[in-house]
């Protein structure tokens, strides 16, 4: 299942920058992530500082 991104972004971009098949992109309001592209591997959960990412 792919990872979802809460209201809870801050548009920081740390998840952008450690997702390794660049799924995650800036979206109109946030960063938003490409559920096609996502392969659930975690790593831009366990570095969002706001908690906003999890598997949806």
């Amino acid at each position: 299942m792919a990872y979802v991104i809460s209201d809870a972004c801050v548009s920081c971009g740390t998840c952008a920058g450690e997702c390794p098949v660049g799924a995650i992109a800036q979206g109109d309001a946030q960063y938003t992530i490409d559920a096609d592209a996502c392969v659930s591997c975690g790593t831009c959960a366990g570095v969002c500082p706001t908690g906003a990412i999890a598997e949806g």
